[in-house]
């Protein structure tokens, strides 16, 4: 429901995964300022996205661009499944996603906080977006805080995953950071 002159909130997980973070911190921050009248952008960071964060330097960057930052404390803690089951989030964007995110939320484990909010938005019709790191099998080659190349090989078992959370109520996986501002146009009423 769209109230005028109200900003509507959108809660942004991070999880711990480096590829394509610096993309996706820039495309967040650009949303941020084109619908800062439309959107609160409210970021919530896993135990291992923080760790990610900070070793790509981006921690401070995040507090410094977006007005509200939570860290994962536990699978409760902050609150966020119980405010989507509420629906106080437009939508759910978890970008990126690690393989191990994306597994949990393919088997129905909630045992973190963005696992538990994904999983809790799927039974509650909010929109999720993911951008799971690990998207179709192969070798992809991601750039280190140094600026190195390091090559990783996706599996068949983390496509496999990425494919059966493509066909979820409510879910949406995409593999690029720029796609991510059609999902902000999807959702502005414009």
């Amino acid at each position: 429901m769209i109230v005028k002159g109200k900003r509507r909130k959108v809660a942004w997980g991070i999880t711990g995964s480096g590829e394509k973070i610096m993309e996706t911190v820039e495309i967040m921050e650009k949303m941020k300022k084109k619908y800062r009248k439309i959107y609160d952008i409210r970021v919530f960071i896993s135990k291992a996205g923080d760790q990610v964060l900070k070793y790509y330097n981006l921690s401070n960057t995040l507090e410094t661009i977006f007005d509200k930052t939570w860290t994962e404390i536990n699978a409760n803690a902050p609150f966020l499944a119980g405010q989507i089951q509420l629906g106080s989030y437009e939508f759910l964007l978890v970008a990126p996603a690690t393989s191990n995110t994306v597994a949990k939320i393919s088997l129905r484990i909630a045992d973190t906080l963005l696992t538990n909010a994904a999983i809790m938005g799927q039974k509650t019709s909010t929109p999720i977006y993911i951008m799971p790191t690990d998207f179709r099998e192969g070798s992809v080659i991601t750039q280190l805080p140094n600026g190195k190349d390091l090559e990783l090989k996706i599996t068949h078992e983390d496509a496999e995953h990425v494919e059966k959370l493509s066909k979820m109520p409510n879910t949406f996986v995409f593999e690029h950071p720029n796609e991510i501002p059609s999902i902000f146009e999807k959702h502005s009423g414009n």
